[in-house]
């Protein structure tokens, strides 16, 4: 008998969902910067939100940095899946990663690359912070 996987899920509780909990989170301290992302990160206890034992996700990736939508929602879908696969070693805090520079002219398959591997690097810092 095959033993079923422990399930690494992103349900709604590890989102941000509020604007005041983006905002409480970008005004601190920002982990670590690279060349396509930043990564902010605040205690869960000063956001709006009750005190959650868990760590929650936000994502910022803005028009005029990634004009084409398809460009996006690729950064949307890889930082989703780098956070997944990490948020059980993260400490529980609020983090928020936001695309900081113009993406490079490049195919698809590199940037969903070159992202994965920034925020994998990100989140790893994070979680030894």
């Amino acid at each position: 008998m095959i033993e079923p996987r422990p399930t690494a899920r992103f349900p709604a509780a590890a989102r941000l969902l509020r604007p005041s909990e983006y905002a409480a989170c970008l005004k601190n301290r920002r982990v670590s910067r690279g060349a396509l992302f930043v990564l902010h990160s605040a205690p869960a206890a000063t956001s709006d939100a009750p005190a959650c034992s868990r760590a929650r996700l936000g994502l910022i990736v803005a028009k005029r940095l990634a004009p084409l939508s398809v460009s996006r929602n690729a950064l949307k879908r890889v930082a989703r899946e780098a956070f997944r696969q990490i948020q059980g070693q993260l400490p529980p805090a609020d983090y928020v990663v936001r695309l900081g520079n113009r993406i490079p002219d490049t195919s698809l398959t590199e940037l969903k690359r070159q992202a994965r591997i920034e925020l994998d690097r990100h989140f790893r810092r994070a979680a030894q912070c």
